[in-house]
């Protein structure tokens, strides 16, 4: 799968002379899609694959990359990967929307499950005691879940969204807002995360809201 920038298209949902209000996101199949409002600022990809892969120029991160689509918008004024799982060090906290598609592989299949859901990256959610601790290790402290919901099964496709507040490192509390789906066929994952402070979390909660339901993935059956 490719992180192809030009997913991202803006289309408008209101006639007359008023603009689009929605960027409307898709993954390179078309499988996955999602809507961010207009105003909020894609990530550079190059970025991106930085955060997650190291970069592209070892064959390592190229072989890594190619399991994965990925997108990403900030709301914030001056855009940033960084504010994936913090918000701005100055200034107004505003929501960072992270999305991913992994093409798993054949032990990840065979382990498909909505826990495995829960627990993939970014901002795994721990399920054990053990789990909570090795997570603390690595900066992620104070774990608070605030929602678990297993969606409902549509055309084969399972889900769980489940919201929950974290401390990263030395930083704040930050809110984060997790919906996953696992493809009929389980082959695919794909993940919607949104990162905002718990103020700008109830601030915003409207808008967060029409996000996390716009996320959606079609029944994939491989021929």
């Amino acid at each position: 799968m490719g992180t192809v920038a030009g997913a991202a298209l803006a289309a408008s949902v209101l006639s007359g002379c008023a603009g689009p209000q929605y960027t409307y996101v898709h993954d390179d199949a078309g499988d996955t899609y999602f809507k961010v409002p207009v105003s909020w600022r894609q990530i550079d990809q190059k970025a991106i694959d930085r955060q997650l892969f190291g970069g592209t120029g070892s064959a390592t991160a190229q072989l890594a990359k190619q399991a994965f689509w990925t997108a990403a918008f900030d709301a914030h004024d001056q855009p940033s990967i960084l504010h994936l799982i913090r918000g701005a060090v100055s200034g107004e906290d505003k929501p960072f929307v992270f999305a991913k598609v992994e093409k798993l592989s054949e032990d990840k299949q065979n382990a498909a499950s909505l826990n495995l859901l829960r627990v993939s990256p970014p901002m795994p959610v721990p399920l054990t005691e053990d789990q909570q601790k090795e997570l603390e290790t690595e900066g992620l402290s104070g774990f608070e879940l605030l929602d678990d919901e297993v969606l409902p099964i549509v055309d084969g496709v399972k889900g769980v969204h489940t919201v929950y507040n974290y401390r990263v490192g030395e930083g704040p509390v930050q809110t984060f807002d997790k919906t996953a789906y696992l493809s009929a066929d389980g082959a695919t994952a794909s993940t919607l995360l949104i990162r905002c402070s718990p103020a700008c979390y109830r601030q915003r909660a409207a808008e967060i809201a029409a996000i996390v339901k716009s996320f959606k993935v079609k029944r994939i059956i491989n021929p």
